[in-house]
């Protein structure tokens, strides 16, 4: 638990799931850099009277300190929207002092203060700007706020091409500002998001298919090398099966196991919801609609119900935002292992040095390297 002091009181925060043990914030310097400026640390305070849109908070903690505006929260992130719920709950905030949106959402009609934590993703900030730019005015207010590692002169760049001029802040505690003003002069044109490719012609059964990508979700422009070592190696079954492609990205684990087996019944899981509209897009372009698929956006496996999978495919992350880490494939594992069957199989790939094999027989009290190269290692853990 952390305790944010702004300068509209002090607030409890946490990030989600909750772990006493994980040492990360739940907000930093640019959100308070941010609330700072907005409460006229710098100048005249900024109205907030009217409709305050906030992109990217990551934990909650903006509209958290904001909620007394009603503000609108659009996020990317299944785990940023439950980490704002608790952390509302958490501070006697009432649920319905934030409209809760995600990127895949209609904008608010009108907006009048636009507040953006700088994603990770630049693609994921131009698609937003495509979609917000037509629902500013001329005296919208825009306020951009980053760590000084995550503004770049591709990032500003963006905000002047789709939005209008802009310029930045001198940095504060290593954090900084973005200040842009709506041009509408400016030419509207839509953004070059979804993007499609096709597959290769070497990874099995999706082998030449075309795959759909929204902005924001990993390797979105090509197959990474990782998931085409996995395609390779993906096991081979049949039957009335319950597969789920945990973390799936666009889709394509997932659609090669309904591809080898037409009975198959898959879950698509993802945390983003750019990545969930990539794989349903994906799968609903390559699979006939008659095959049973679900798209859910969860942490891990916790919407699973107990024992009821018979196969997980899963390539984690080890990272997140700019945190390394193998805490979520570790929920990832715990995770498949409680939603599997007895006899149900976790197959997994990640890069070598990892060391996922020694976790799986920690876990499973068992771990079978099915295929390796000099990078990647694709395992398999029996639930016994």
């Amino acid at each position: 638990m952390n305790r944010f002091t702004t300068p509209r009181g002090a607030f409890d925060l946490t990030r989600f799931p909750e772990d006493p043990r994980d040492p990360l914030r739940a907000w930093d310097a640019a959100d308070d850099y941010l609330l700072r400026h907005l409460d006229g640390i710098d100048g005249e305070p900024t109205d907030l009277s009217g409709t305050v849109v906030v992109l990217g908070d990551r934990w909650g903690a903006l509209v958290t300190a904001l909620a007394e505006h009603r503000p609108t929260q659009i996020t990317d992130s299944f785990l940023g929207r439950q980490a704002t719920l608790a952390n509302m709950g958490r501070n006697g905030i009432p649920m319905d002092a934030v409209r809760l949106r995600t990127t895949r959402d209609a904008p608010p009609d009108r907006i009048d203060v636009l507040l953006i934590r700088v994603p990770k993703s630049l693609a994921l900030l131009e698609d937003q700007l495509h979609r917000l730019a037509p629902h500013m005015h001329p005296d919208t207010v825009i306020v951009g706020a980053g760590m000084v590692t995550e503004i770049h002169t591709s990032t500003l760049r963006l905000f002047e091409r789709i939005v209008g001029p802009t310029r930045t802040s001198l940095a504060v505690k290593k954090a900084r500002l973005i200040f842009c003003s709506p041009d509408p002069e400016l030419p509207r044109s839509a953004g070059p998001w979804p993007r499609s490719y096709a597959l290769p012609a070497d990874v099995g059964t999706v082998s030449g298919l075309t795959v759909t990508n929204h902005a924001g979700i990993f390797c979105a422009d090509r197959l990474d090398i990782g998931t085409r070592f996995f395609l390779r190696n993906l096991p081979t079954r049949r039957g009335r099966e319950h597969v789920v492609d945990l973390g799936c990205g666009n889709g394509v684990v997932g659609l090669a196991a309904a591809l080898a087996d037409s009975e198959a019944r898959v879950t698509f899981i993802d945390e983003s919801y750019q990545a969930l509209a990539s794989a349903e897009a994906t799968f609903r372009a390559n699979v006939g609609a008659g095959t049973d698929a679900e798209f859910l956006a969860s942490d891990g496996m916790s919407d699973v119900p107990a024992g009821t999978v018979d196969l997980v495919l899963n390539n984690p992350p080890f990272h997140t935002h700019r945190a390394t880490t193998d805490a979520t494939a570790w929920r990832m594992f715990n995770g498949s292992r409680a939603a599997l069957r007895r006899g149900g199989e976790l197959w997994v790939v990640g890069n070598r040095h990892l060391g996922y094999h020694a976790k799986l027989r920690r876990l499973f009290g068992n771990c079978e390297v099915v295929a390796s190269d000099p990078k990647f290692v694709v395992l398999r853990a029996v639930k016994r």
